[in-house]
């Protein structure tokens, strides 16, 4: 192996194979859908541990690059069109943008109040049958 088979490396002419590891790994961290990009070449879309677009870009990404921030939104549109997304820039030595790495939020979209809505009832079962047991 040589050692540029040992190193990622992220600039702004990154591809999406060279940035795909970093991508997949937070992919795995978060359990979450992520897209990176580099400031000059199309990025990935990972989900579920595979690369399902390797030739990847957003408005939101792009946004990031250009404005070299963090950005909070909702999607309007595409594949994930009312989903919150997070992306960051990832910055070079002198605090430049070169590429950006986005999250898909897709448990912000699960209404908490639903989900829970029986959760006190259920509890309630719990205790009672606890209770029984101790008899």
């Amino acid at each position: 192996m040589g050692e540029e088979e040992l190193s990622i490396v992220v600039n702004e002419d990154a591809t999406a194979e060279e940035i795909a590891p970093i991508a997949k790994a937070v992919n795995d961290l978060f359990v979450m859908p992520v897209a990176m990009r580099s400031r000059n070449k199309k990025g990935v879309r990972v989900e579920k541990g595979e690369i399902m677009d390797s030739e990847y870009t957003g408005p939101v990404l792009e946004r990031v690059l250009k404005e070299n921030r963090v950005i909070h939104t909702n999607l309007l549109k595409g594949r994930y069109a009312g989903v919150p997304v997070v992306v960051a820039p990832i910055r070079n030595r002198k605090g430049d943008a070169v590429a950006a790495l986005g999250i898909f939020d897709l448990v912000g979209t699960v209404d908490l109040g639903a989900l829970f809505a029986d959760y006190p009832a259920v509890l309630e079962q719990v205790r009672s049958y606890h209770k029984g047991e101790r008899k």
